[in-house]
Formats: C-alpha cells, structure tokens, sequence
C-alpha cells in the first residue's frame, strides 16, 4: 500500500442480498436542522469537558448529541446527557500554545490537546469555517487512524450541521430570541468543529506503509479480502501495529470526484452491511469501520472536489485497519435477517437504549437505509450493552 501523502497537488427470517445500494435522497428520518435550540444547548454544556477521559478513551456526548438530535430524538438529548455525566473530564491544562509557525511539531502530541484546541477555536472565529476545514483537511487527513477514529467521526458530526446550518432552514430558538437567526445560532456549532479539529491534530496518527494485496472491483469484496492482525488482543493501537497488508481495492485509483464520492459511498454501504455478519466480532469497535468512513462522506460537500480522490483512498485504509485488528474468524453463522421496523422505529430504538456507539453506527446505518443496513442496524441494538 502506498504512504498515504498530504500536501498541495495530492489529489424478518430470509437472508437479504448484501450489493450496494447508493447512499442519497432524503434521510428517513426527521433530519431537518434543530428548532429546538437543544443542540446548541448540549454543546455549551459539553465544551468545558475535554475529548477523552481516562487518559485515552473518546469523549462519544458530542458526536451521540448531534445524531439524537439529527434523529429527532432532542427530547432525550439532556437525560442521555445526564447519565454520561460520569463519564466526562475535564480539559487538560494547557502545556504549549500551538501557533501557525509551530503546528507541525505540535501535530500528534496528545499532551497539546487543550492547546490544539484553542487554536482552532481561534481559527474558526477568525475566518469561515470551511477555508478552515480546506486549510486543515489535507494536513490531517493521513492521522485518520489517531484516537481509534473518533476525532475524524466528531468532525463528521460537526461538518454535518454546519452543513445543515447553510441550507436556508428555517430559524433556530436560542437565548437570544425565540426568532434568532440560524447563523446566530451557529457558535456552539462553530467551536465544536474547532473541538473537533483540535483534537484530531492532537491524536494525529498515520497508518504505517503496508504491502499491497490482490486486486478486487468492489468495496464488499475489498474488506472480505482484509486479512486478520495475526494477535487479536490488545487495544486498537497494538493491533495497528501488527498491520501487514491491505487488499488493492481498484475504486481507490480514481481521480475524478464524482467517481470517489460513488466509491466512498459504496465503502460505507459495505462497511454497514458486514456488521450485520461480522459485528459479533467486536460489537463496539467494528461500528467504526462504518462510522468513520461516512464521517469523511459527509464531510465531502465542505471541501474542495480535488480532496475527494485522496479522502477515498484515506477513508478505505481506516475502514481496512478497523477491520483487520477486529474482523471475527467467521461470519454469524446465523441467517441476516430483515428489520420489520422503520428507520425512524430503529433509530427511536437507538435512542432508547443509550448506547453512543449505537447511536452512532444507528445513524450511519439509516444514511444507507437498504433492508440490510437496517438489519445491521437492528443488530447493533442487540450486541451492544444497553445504558438505559
């Protein structure tokens, strides 16, 4: 496999077939920008916390709000927020201002989290977001593997509002006026991208340069052709380690957007998929085979066409890696079945049962929303631990 480069000029009971279908159209669910001002709410509340705990576990509140709110569940936003409580810390004490002179040095020093972020919040408030976002994208892109993914999949979540936030929705209720206006509304959004920026600088970690397998034609077949770390123990960062080789999946060729921006969205449709048959494996962790590659997928419309090549080709490595270090040694040997249940039905399910992973690979199931991302979905619901 080839380094991964950044820089200017980069560019119910019977079994359902698992092809692709695309991801597009209008989601199933209530997914029109927060009425409510709950979101802007949670994420005040959430910004005095810091993006992990326990030294190095992933602080999910922010990227479980965002989607209970897309999901329209706001209603349970502060109880769900509520039983997390325990689960958060906060920032870290600064240890050394990040600059645009000394960035580079700083990039991957997870002890400048605090520092990273503050310098993105600085960013964000100084210029638009997205020359932000296409000043930053290609710097981070290759540390995609940094924090198990997570920092990637919480500037996923928050690109999507702010994407969300510039369709002309209707206004959004804050403190400020039952009638303010969506951009007023948009500064707890703004800091949460630069939260999100910051800390993926901060956990910045490339993938090693590995081998190059055969030569398959679809995402499906690309990550059936992912071979097993040889030792599956450890945390994901010794497993990344014992990375040897990725299959060649041929869509990661392409130079044309709109052809990558197909692929990327068939990656994701396969990566759901297989969780439906795959996820016992390791029911938290294989969520983010899926989550973070449709992480970059909504993050695609903010960015510069020319960036989309190189995010396919990063996007597949970090769905590669996630399923190597945890792909079971077999499919369930029991039949995927079909969901009965409506996207909006599973989501509400979701929604019940607490889990911030499931919340999240729930949410990027319905963006599929085939019969099968939906018996994932299912799925999920019931390996994973419920909270409430």
């Amino acid at each position: 496999m080839t380094p991964l480069r950044h820089g200017p000029g980069t560019p119910e009971s019977t079994t359902v077939n698992s092809t692709t279908a695309p991801l597009g159209g209008e989601p199933p669910v209530d997914s029109a920008p927060d009425r409510t001002g709950t979101l802007d709410e949670a994420l005040e509340r959430l910004h005095a916390s810091g993006p992990e705990r326990s030294g190095w576990l992933s602080n999910h509140a922010p990227m479980a709000v965002e989607a209970l709110v897309r999901g329209g569940q706001a209603e349970v936003v502060h109880r769900w927020l509520d039983a997390y409580r325990d689960r958060l810390e906060d920032m870290p004490a600064p240890y050394a201002r990040v600059t645009g002179d000394n960035w580079s040095q700083a990039l991957g020093d997870p002890r400048r989290i605090t520092d990273w972020t503050d310098f993105f919040v600085r960013e964000c408030a100084e210029r638009p977001w997205r020359a932000v976002l296409a000043e930053w994208w290609p710097r981070l892109l290759p540390g995609i593997a940094g924090g198990a993914t997570h920092p990637a999949i919480r500037v996923g979540h928050a690109v999507r509002t702010l994407l969300a936030d510039e369709t002309g929705a209707p206004p959004t209720p804050s403190a400020t006026g039952p009638r303010a206006t969506t951009a007023a509304a948009t500064g707890p959004r703004l800091v949460e991208l630069a939260h999100g920026l910051g800390y993926w600088a901060a956990r910045h970690r490339p993938l090693p340069a590995l081998a190059t397998g055969r030569t398959v034609q679809t995402a499906s077949a690309a990550l059936d052709a992912v071979p097993r770390v040889t030792r599956q123990d450890g945390g994901i960062e010794d497993r990344l380690a014992r990375l040897t080789a990725f299959p060649a999946w041929s869509a990661t060729a392409t130079t044309d957007p709109d052809e990558a921006r197909t692929a990327l969205t068939e990656l994701v449709a396969a990566a759901v998929h297989r969780y439906a048959t795959h996820g016992h494996g390791a029911p938290v962790m294989l969520v983010h085979a899926a989550t973070a590659p449709n992480a970059v997928l909504r993050t695609l419309p903010a960015l510069p066409r020319a960036w989309w090549p190189v995010s396919l080709a990063t996007a597949w490595a970090a769905s590669a890696a996630v399923t190597a270090a945890y792909n079971p040694e077999s499919a369930d040997p029991h039949p995927v079945s079909g969901s009965a249940a409506t996207a909006a039905e599973l989501f509400a399910r979701a929604a019940a049962h607490g889990d911030d992973h499931t919340i999240k690979f729930v949410d990027t199931a319905i963006d599929v929303g085939d019969p099968l991302a939906l018996a994932a979905a299912r799925r999920a619901i019931d390996l994973n631990e419920p909270v409430f």
